[in-house]
């Protein structure tokens, strides 16, 4: 019996911030020399894992708010760093008009793009991951995704942190051997771990390996906080007084690295279609924006993946 087709659960962010790094500006632009690096590479980075994954549905996730009030009022360092001068997320100011030209491609080609108020992308992926039927794939650079992995449900992780054409393609053995740890403990062992990009401070003094070796011995983030409370558990003084003096932020850190998986979403359209859903209006966009080929390469990887 063939593998049923996958569903693609797409981090819109992740991937256009990668493609417009990728691609230098000077390489893609209108005729009236606007760049669009990160739209080309988004759409041939759309075409690659269609034509690769061959999925009968997609979703691609946004990011409607990057830095949620009720995270930040769980752990005020949460991104931080990322914050403008003017407010809001630092975010090129030759990016920030590409995003709405991905968004009007996506429509004419017929491609579901959704984010919901007070949420994260990865929060739309974690909510869909959970209830959109097997198998799921999950297409990011984001590290935080691998605790979304579950064999049980046939949920992976495609993990492009060496891009789209070398795809790391993870299950929950996958994450065990890169980190020691199963995917369902990655949110617990983040925490203790600590991710600067994130303004996640972590527990000073505890490196990957620390913590690994913790939740392998003691479970999880609870079964260690209980730990900290018995003086016959073992802990070495040095490490007992690290996590100790870390108690309130390993109390909400976990909180702030777990993906939400009951985001409020409407009903979705999620087949992924054979031919576009509004041919003119891409053939305008094509024109105007100087995509043709990327819109030609993600129209044939459609039409020919059955």
């Amino acid at each position: 019996m063939a593998e049923q087709p996958p569903i693609l659960l797409i981090d819109a962010p992740s991937l256009y911030f990668r493609a417009y790094f990728g691609i230098p500006e000077s390489a893609a632009r209108t005729a009236a020399g606007q760049p669009v690096n990160a739209v080309r590479g988004f759409l041939d980075m759309l075409a690659q894992l269609v034509r690769t994954r061959r999925p009968d549905r997609m979703v691609c996730a946004l990011d409607h708010d990057w830095r949620p009030a009720w995270r930040v009022e769980l752990l005020p360092s949460y991104k931080a760093h990322r914050v403008a001068p003017e407010g809001g997320e630092v975010v090129p100011d030759t990016l920030s008009p590409q995003v709405p030209m991905i968004l009007e491609v996506l429509a004419a080609i017929g491609v579901t793009a959704v984010g919901a108020t007070g949420y994260e992308a990865d929060d739309v992926l974690g909510t869909l991951s959970v209830t959109q039927p097997g198998p799921v794939e999950v297409v990011s650079g984001d590290r935080d995704l691998f605790q979304l992995i579950d064999d049980t449900r046939r949920v992976r992780l495609l993990y492009v942190g060496r891009g789209v054409a070398k795809l790391d393609d993870c299950d929950d053995a996958a994450v065990r051997a890169r980190y020691g740890v199963p995917a369902d403990r990655y949110a617990d062992f983040a925490a203790l771990r600590g991710d600067p990009s994130d303004g996640l401070p972590g527990v000073p003094g505890v490196g990957e390996k620390t913590a690994a070796r913790l939740i392998d011995r003691y479970g999880g983030l609870a079964g260690i906080l209980d730990a900290l409370d018995d003086p016959t558990s073992g802990f070495a003084p040095g490490l007992r007084a690290k996590l100790d003096a870390a108690r309130d932020y390993l109390a909400v850190a976990p909180k702030v690295v777990r993906v939400a998986t009951d985001v409020p979403l409407p009903p979705l359209p999620t087949a992924l279609p054979t031919a576009p859903a509004d041919p003119d209006r891409l053939l305008e966009l094509a024109e105007q924006w100087n995509l043709a080929g990327s819109c030609r390469r993600l129209v044939d990887a459609l039409a020919t993946r059955d």
